[in-house]
């Protein structure tokens, strides 16, 4: 039997970060989550440590700013997966300066897990500002010759309540019931992809010789959507009509000037997705990009009306 790859995952306690830790563990990796030492004490985070230490996840101690310390976790993996949040996308250069020194490792996967940096135009602040970051990250790598696979989700389907409720939405909620304020005129195709399974293919991906130097879509047909067929899915679901506010792109551009944080990042990728149809508006080429439902069959892909169900009954 082949030796698995040593993998470790960088954010690993959080949001996303946490389920490629189990997908890494569960799929027989030598699997290592970087640590800062007072993430130990942090009770918010006592939970997610002890369900890793269940999967026999090792923990290695270092910080993004502690250069020597990042190198010599590094050296003892052989492919990096970071999961880092928005406010520390920038600070990937870190990562890079450290796998470069260190010399050893096989893949890098920076934190993506959204849209394709590289295809968005005419996107507004904040959104714009992230995913020039994340471009910059992109270039940085490839100017490195660092070898690299960008994983492309799109949406998180945990976020659903947010496209769906755009000024109320939060992560715990369950779609609305009454009625939806709907961005532009609904009709722009999105995919949604449920975490587990956006875990389950990355860590597939990780490795493969086939996603080198690649962008790994998930594009699922059974998750191509638009804002209006979603609604129509849960009406049907709940077996209730909803009232539908429609917001012309001028008016969801001023919301967007007169929110504050965080609902001004919200919103900005809203309307990226929903008015502007970024995430659908392009087609996927070998020469730049693979789509992961194709090259993993095997890999059960939830679909969005699957996975509405655990609300219906709320």
């Amino acid at each position: 039997m082949a030796v698995k790859s040593k993998i470790l995952i960088i954010g690993g306690t959080g949001y996303i970060g946490k389920y490629l830790v189990e997908a890494s563990a569960k799929a027989g990796h030598p699997t290592f989550a970087l640590i800062r030492e007072n993430t130990i004490s942090d009770p918010k985070r006592a939970a997610i440590l002890e369900s890793f230490k269940s999967l026999g996840v090792g923990f290695l101690y270092a910080d993004l700013h502690d250069h020597q310390r990042l190198v010599d976790a590094i050296k003892q993996v052989d492919i990096v997966i970071s999961t880092v949040g928005a406010d520390f996308v920038a600070h990937q250069v870190k990562i890079i300066a450290a796998i470069k020194e260190a010399g050893n490792i096989k893949r890098f996967l920076p934190s993506e897990f959204g849209y394709d940096a590289d295809r968005l135009h005419g996107v507004v602040e904040h959104a714009a500002s992230l995913y020039r970051t994340k471009a910059e990250i992109r270039r940085a790598v490839e100017a490195e010759g660092i070898p690299y696979t960008y994983l492309v989700c799109n949406v998180f389907a945990g976020y659903l309540n947010y496209f769906l409720n755009p000024f109320g939405g939060s992560l715990s909620a369950s779609p609305p019931r009454d009625k939806i304020v709907i961005l532009g005129d609904g009709n722009p195709k999105v995919f949604f992809s449920e975490e587990e399974n956006i875990a389950a293919y990355t860590i597939k991906a990780a490795d493969d010789p086939r996603t080198l130097n690649k962008i790994v879509y998930l594009r699922s047909p059974a998750n191509s959507l638009s804002c209006n067929e979603i609604v129509s899915l849960w009406e049907r679901k709940i077996g209730q009509t909803l009232e539908k506010i429609y917001l012309p792109e001028k008016e969801v551009l001023e919301k967007i000037r007169e929110a504050s944080m965080p609902s001004k990042s919200i919103l900005s990728l809203l309307y990226t997705l929903s008015v502007k149809g970024q995430m659908a508006n392009f087609e996927i080429e070998a020469s730049f990009g693979v789509e992961a439902t194709e090259l993993y069959p095997d890999v059960k892909c939830t679909a969005l009306d699957e996975y509405l169900d655990q609300f219906v009954s709320e």
